[in-house]
């Protein structure tokens, strides 16, 4: 009896330790394509990671951006950007690839595999969740029709490297029937799709106090059923060193 009670006290501390322990934030980016065969594996395993959370020690936030070099290939997604072509091929030089490819996973600007390689992805999760983050709060969002204001801030008396900072404002979930192309005829389903990206400051702005800054989302979506995702990364598109989340609602 006293073993099995030793047994039942030790399982209850264990659980309770795992319970306090708060998880650390590792971002993960699919560049994907909806005219690329190889990648609807790689979207749902993106929409696994966001929903089933199977990293312990981490939150997984997820990144879905579409690249435009498929788009002359006989199907243009509609959530292409070059935007995200350039962000892909800046990291090349640094991780290490020769050229673009989808679908492709970067996990915390440090890391990148093919984006269905489940194995490497979550294990290079779990060691980026062994490094330490600067911890960012959202704060004050609000929406005034397409246009979404927040601020950003970090906890006092936390050293800032520099580095910069980043918006990114998704729509949590998205269908298409895809029509042409390698993927024609299927409905692609997508998680966590980036619809506005851009560069909000520094990350040493947050050294004086929340720094302020605006979004616009698409013409024709909806800003208070997205998310926005801030998040800090050295320079030259270096690791991510701090990342944030919060859920839009509009102004009664």
């Amino acid at each position: 009896m006293s073993r099995l009670l030793a047994t039942f006290f030790l399982a209850l501390s264990s659980l309770i330790l795992t319970a306090q322990t708060p998880r650390t934030p590792v971002l993960v980016e699919l560049f994907t394509s909806e005219g690329c065969s190889s990648c609807p594996p790689a979207d749902r395993l993106l929409a696994a990671l966001d929903a089933q959370q199977p990293v312990s020690s981490a939150q997984i936030v997820v990144l879905s951006e579409h690249v435009d070099y498929w788009d002359q290939l006989g199907w243009h997604d509609r959530f292409s950007s070059s935007q995200f072509t350039e962000r892909q091929n800046l990291y090349a030089p640094r991780l290490h690839f020769d050229s673009p490819y989808t679908p492709q996973i970067v996990i915390d600007g440090s890391s990148q595999f093919v984006g269905s390689d489940s194995a490497h992805i979550l294990a290079s999760i779990a060691q980026s969740a062994r490094q330490t983050k600067i911890p960012l709060t959202l704060s004050s969002a609000s929406i005034t029709g397409q246009r979404i204001s927040a601020s950003i801030s970090a906890e006092e008396n936390v050293s800032l490297q520099h580095g910069d900072l980043y918006a990114a404002l998704i729509e949590p979930s998205a269908f298409t029937d895809v029509r042409t192309g390698e993927n024609g005829g299927h409905r692609l389903n997508h998680v966590s799709v980036v619809r506005s990206f851009q560069r909000i400051g520094k990350l040493q702005d947050l050294s004086k106090g929340p720094h302020a800054f605006t979004l616009t989302a698409p013409s024709g979506t909806a800003p208070s059923a997205m998310k926005l995702i801030v998040f800090a990364q050295l320079p030259d598109q270096g690791a991510i060193r701090g990342v944030a989340v919060a859920n839009l609602s509009a102004k009664p």
